[in-house]
């Protein structure tokens, strides 16, 4: 409630921006072969992202928030700084939410 949706396609640029960028830190952090104890976070939550993105029709605070996560999760492993550069980025084409 009160969550505004932006209306997206799969021919959006902004929605094809995030699913690259999620799927590239994706794969970054998949093929990390340290374990850190918010793995699972970072990993559930960029699943989140990458369904949203397919749906084309993200939420600007669950986008803020998904990203959010991420960062605390995977903030301190340097070799995913420019994977988590790229999701956020990608999740700023999307714009403020609206303020209530």
């Amino acid at each position: 409630m009160g969550q505004k949706r932006i209306t997206g396609s799969v021919d959006d640029p902004r929605v094809a921006e995030l699913r690259t960028a999620v799927s590239r830190l994706r794969r970054k952090l998949a093929g990390l072969p340290v374990d850190f104890p918010d793995r699972p976070i970072a990993e559930d939550e960029l699943a989140a992202l990458d369904a949203m993105a397919v749906r084309g029709v993200p939420e600007i605070p669950r986008l803020r928030r998904s990203l959010l996560l991420i960062a605390g999760s995977i903030g301190s492993v340097s070799a995913l700084a420019a994977g988590l550069r790229e999701v956020r980025n990608a999740v700023d084409l999307f714009g403020e939410p609206p303020r209530t």
